[in-house]
C-alpha cells in the first residue's frame, strides 16, 4: 500500500520512471491504466535481472541499486516486453490472459529466457558489455534484438526443438553483425554508429528482420 501511495502521489511529479517501474511488480493495489498495463513488463524486468539463471542477471541498470555494474537500461528492455505483448504477432502476447483471465507470466517468462540466453550464447564476445564497447548492450541493441525476437519465436514455436531453431536462426545473422567492431556494410555506419534514435533503431530493425527471412527461406 505505501508503495502504491507513494507512486500515485509522486505521479504527477518528474519522478523517474525508471524508479516508477521498479515499485510496479510488488503493487497490489489498483492503479491507473498507464501504470497498470506496465505491470507486466516491469514484474518481468524485475525477474530476468534477479534470477541468477537469466542473462540478463544484475545488468539491468535499476534506479535503487548502484552496487553492480549494469550496462543494460531498464527502459530499453520495458520497451522490449510491451511491444511484444501487443497483438497480433507479439511473442509475449499468447500468454496474456483474456477477459478476467489471469495471464501466464511464468510462460513469458520461459520465453523471454529461452531467446534471450541463446542471444548470449551466439553473441557472446558482445554479451555483458558496457555500451560504449558493444552495441548489442545499448538501448538501440537490446530493442532490435527484441524485434527480432516475435519474428523468430514465431518459428520456434512451431519447432519441434525451440531452442536449436532460435540458435540457427541467430547464427545466420550473425556473419552479417557488426556489435563490437567493424562496419554493418549493407547500412554504411559503423559499428558505434548506432544510436538509440526511433530512425537508427528502424533502419537497422528492418535490415536484420529481412535479413532473417530471406536466410531462413534459403535454409529450407
Amino acid at each position: 500500500t505505501q508503495r502504491s501511495q507513494f507512486i500515485l502521489v509522486n505521479k504527477a511529479r518528474p519522478l523517474p520512471s525508471a524508479l516508477i517501474n521498479e515499485l510496479l511488480p510488488e503493487v497490489n493495489t489498483h492503479l491507473p491504466r498507464d501504470l497498470a498495463i506496465k505491470k507486466i513488463p516491469a514484474e518481468l524486468c524485475d525477474l530476468l535481472n534477479k534470477d541468477p539463471k537469466s542473462p540478463f542477471h544484475n545488468l539491468i541498470v535499476r534506479q535503487s541499486d548502484e552496487t553492480h555494474k549494469a550496462v543494460i537500461t531498464h527502459s530499453a528492455v520495458m520497451k522490449v516486453i510491451e511491444r511484444s505483448l501487443k497483438p497480433p504477432l507479439g511473442a509475449l502476447n499468447q500468454f496474456k490472459g483474456l477477459g478476467g483471465s489471469q495471464s501466464d507470466i511464468d510462460g513469458m517468462y520461459r520465453t523471454m529466457i529461452l531467446y534471450w540466453s541463446s542471444v548470449k550464447d551466439v553473441f557472446t564476445d558482445a554479451w555483458g558489455l558496457p555500451s560504449t564497447k558493444s552495441r548489442l548492450m545499448h538501448s538501440a541493441g537490446i530493442r532490435v534484438m527484441g524485434d527480432m525476437m516475435d519474428q523468430i519465436m514465431l518459428r520456434a514455436d512451431s519447432s519441434p526443438d525451440p531452442r536449436s531453431e532460435i540458435s540457427k536462426s541467430l547464427n545466420r545473422i550473425k556473419p552479417h553483425c557488426r556489435w563490437t567492431k567493424g562496419t554493418w556494410e549493407e547500412l554504411n555506419w559503423q559499428w558505434n554508429d548506432i544510436q538509440s534514435t526511433g530512425p537508427h533503431i528502424r533502419r537497422l530493425s528492418d535490415f536484420l528482420i529481412h535479413l532473417d527471412r530471406t536466410l531462413s527461406r534459403e535454409a529450407r
